[in-house]
């Protein structure tokens, strides 16, 4: 692993981002870490779920379907009057019936049909729960009142009803049990109910369910029929007085016929009315003629000794006669003067026969235009005559319709009684009709059979959910635990979370609480260090001296017993070693190493010995040691002081070939903070499943502060055994079982 180069000066070291992606291995890790945890919460679910599910009384659930059709909407009482201005909501009318099929009155009718007490089940004779079973059920419905409160309480229970006037004591409780045992539950887009009733046993389960259905078809008959009785009661009472109300108005409508004359008023026998038409007719007629009249008397008046010349003298006959006459006489005088003399006697006489025509002529023309001024004058009088006739019929059109407006009135009214009165009948015709044939908008579809397997418990399906929730549970568990557990735990969380260069991981060793190198320790714990000193000899490569200071977050972190092995590793590899114990204020190292602690570096730094007199040989010649001396009274002025910076540049161009220094926990004092930016690096130790991950970075966040050159960390006090997984993560299968073939070191 290459090492981070210094960082400027001023400027903080880059922290390494060594995060990869979560590998599917990792999530099953935790699935083995837990197992211990995730198998009891799954045996105890199926265990339970199981002497729960065969613990439970068996229950049969029969099932009746029901055809609810709407219902026609019937006029009959008043109410049902008033009902009929609007268009009822069919959603409510089923609800309505659905509450019905629940309901207490129709629960009576079957209790009292079924004699519920002498049924078992009912008057506690039936099976019982065992004490287990009753134990269970009560810890069921304790442990569900969480869930039931933060779901909103789930299904809201069917109201129930009080008890009714007309039930007794005695059929209460009856009433209360059957209906518990009562579902109803609507088919989806269709107009069928089907209604379900358990019971613990099958025969009654389906006798009862059918008693339902029938009763409440027959309820229901019932109540249509009282319905209709009561219509009919009420329509006939309204026919009776409505045929008088009628019987009122006609007698009325003939009285005031009779007082008043006014026979001529009904529309068969309004000659009045006929006459004063006939009138109008003749008298535009008769102003028609006189006017044609006057004009040809005009004319004839106007035309004087010239009126022989008028069209209405000419088309005279005996005028036109006596025209043609002289006309013919003229031709034959012309004919008879040409060829004879004037005093011919032929022409005398043809000219005697013209004169005699002259003068009939002239009287023709005179009688014509005395018959055009009689024929005027009588067209005059004839269109007087019709006048006065027609002034003396509307004065009588005008006093019938005087009459005829409260004859309106009286008719009109009789008509709206007749008509109400003939609706009255044909309605009370009709709901006979409907009466007698018993007609009924529910019926029974499909009646219930007993039914053959038990509606619960079901085991085969118990025994499906209870794996599959136990599987879930113990899942849940397990990640739960690893969720809630916020501890440095894998390599992962090290590089991902804390963003630092990690260096290995050490086990954890049983009993001693100083476990070295040096004595007899597992395999795996001394292959561990000599992994850690190959990682900082390939971090920190390079000639020179490298000082190195191990810290941990808190205390009991095994920072003093890495820092040792570390050490001796190090050693053991042949390098020369001087290891520092500074921390002054719980010095450990030569508790673990047994070395005197009469002088140190508290002495040291306080001007108090020499260098010599406070270094100590072990027993790796390669191997020397500095313990922290006597507890000062000022450790961190000691530290961040003069002589300890002059001492570490010292040792930087000293013998040594690592210098490794035992600095107090972070988080608990700030020595380990002031060393920082004097060393090469600062290695973290940090305890598998002790330290929290809150705690670990402000740590790291503390040293940051002090700009050291490069950072890394151990995890420490991991337990093989236990997460096996860390293993088989990063050292394989069969690293363990490989080097306990190997002898001890």
């Amino acid at each position: 692993m290459a090492s981070v180069a210094p960082p400027a000066s001023g400027d903080k070291p880059v922290r390494p981002d060594l995060s990869g992606e979560t590998h599917i291995l990792d999530r099953l890790s935790i699935l083995y870490k837990y197992r211990y945890a995730g198998i009891a919460v799954f045996l105890a679910v199926v265990g339970w779920s199981m002497v729960d599910s065969y613990t439970t009384i068996p229950l049969y659930r029969a099932k009746a379907q029901i055809l609810i059709e709407e219902e026609a909407p019937s006029l009959g009482t008043p109410a049902e009057i008033a009902q009929s201005y609007y268009v009822p909501d069919p959603e409510i009318y089923f609800n309505t019936q659905y509450r019905i099929l629940r309901g207490r009155e129709l629960g009576r009718r079957v209790v009292q049909k079924l004699n519920l007490a002498s049924v078992p089940e009912f008057n506690g004779q039936g099976p019982k729960p065992t004490p287990l079973a009753r134990a269970i059920q009560q810890v069921k419905q304790v442990a569900w009142w969480p869930v039931r409160a933060v779901l909103g309480g789930g299904t809201p229970p069917v109201p129930s009803e009080p008890p009714s006037p007309n039930e007794s004591a005695s059929e209460t409780p009856f009433i209360d049990g059957f209906l518990s045992k009562v579902q109803v539950e609507p088919v989806r887009f269709s107009r069928l109910v089907d209604v379900y009733f358990t019971s613990s046993d099958p025969a009654f389960a389906a006798r009862a369910v059918n008693t339902l259905a029938d009763e409440y078809v027959t309820q229901n008959l019932e109540v249509k029929l009282a319905a209709l009785e009561k219509s009919l009661e009420w329509i006939a009472g309204e026919v009776e007085r409505q045929q008088q109300v009628v019987q009122a108005s006609e007698r009325a409508l003939a009285e005031y016929r009779e007082q008043q004359d006014a026979g001529a008023l009904a529309d068969n026998q309004n000659i009045v009315v006929t006459r004063l038409n006939q009138l109008n007719d003749a008298v535009t007629q008769a102003r028609t003629l006189r006017i044609q009249k006057e004009a040809i008397y005009n004319q004839v008046q106007q035309a004087g000794a010239n009126r022989d010349t008028l069209s209405v003298i000419l088309s005279n006959a005996q005028v036109q006669s006596l025209k043609e006459r002289l006309t013919e006489l003229q031709r034959e005088q012309t004919r008879l003067a040409e060829r004879y003399g004037e005093k011919h006697p032929q022409l005398q006489k043809v000219i005697g026969q013209l004169e005699d025509a002259e003068r009939q002529y002239n009287e023709a023309v005179q009688k014509a235009a005395q018959n055009a001024r009689a024929e005027y004058e009588a067209a005059l009088a004839q269109e007087r005559s019709l006048v006065r006739e027609l002034e003396v019929q509307k004065a009588a059109a005008t006093s019938l319709n005087r009459k005829n407006i409260d004859y309106t009135v009286l008719q009109r009214e009789a008509e709206t009684n007749r008509q109400i009165y003939n609706s009255l009948l044909q309605r009370e015709r009709e709901l006979r009709v409907i009466a007698n044939s018993r007609a009924n908008n529910v019926r029974v579809v499909d009646r219930a059979e007993p039914p053959e397997a038990p509606f619960t418990p079901n085991h085969r399906q118990d025994w499906m959910y209870a794996l599959l929730f136990g599987v879930v549970l113990a899942f849940t568990t397990c990640f739960g635990l690893d969720y809630l557990d916020d501890t440095v735990k894998t390599p992962e969380d090290v590089t991902r979370r804390l963003k630092l260069r990690f260096l290995g991981l050490v086990p954890s060793v049983r009993g001693d609480r100083h476990p070295l190198l040096s004595g007899p320790v597992p395999h795996d714990f001394g292959e561990a260090f000599r992994t850690l000193r190959t990682s900082l000899v390939a971090q920190h490569g390079g000639d020179g001296p490298k000082v190195i200071a191990i810290t941990s977050a808190q205390p009991l972190e095994g920072k003093t017993t890495t820092a040792t092995n570390l050490a001796m590793a190090l050693a053991v590899g042949g390098a020369r070693v001087l290891l520092i114990d500074a921390d002054m204020r719980r010095p450990s190292v030569h508790k673990a190493l047994r070395i005197n602690n009469d002088r140190g570096l508290s002495q040291l730094l306080a001007g108090q010995v020499r260098m010599r007199e406070v270094v100590h040989r072990s027993h790796d010649p390669n191997l020397l040691v500095m313990t922290a001396g006597r507890t000062p009274s000022n450790p961190s002025e000691l530290l961040a002081s003069d002589r300890m910076r002059a001492l570490i540049n010292g040792l930087e161009d000293g013998p040594f070939d690592w210098v490794i220094i035992d600095t107090p926990p972070v988080l608990a004092v700030t020595d380990a903070v002031i060393v920082a930016p004097l060393v090469a690096g600062i290695t973290f130790v940090i305890g598998s499943e002790m330290t929290r991950w809150r705690l670990a970075e402000r740590a790291v966040e503390m040293v940051m502060q002090a700009n050291p050159r490069s950072v890394s960390a151990v995890l420490n006090k991991v337990d093989f055994q236990r997460n096996k997984y860390y293993y088989s993560r990063y050292y394989g299968h069969q690293y363990k079982s490989y080097y306990q073939e190997a002898p001890a070191a």
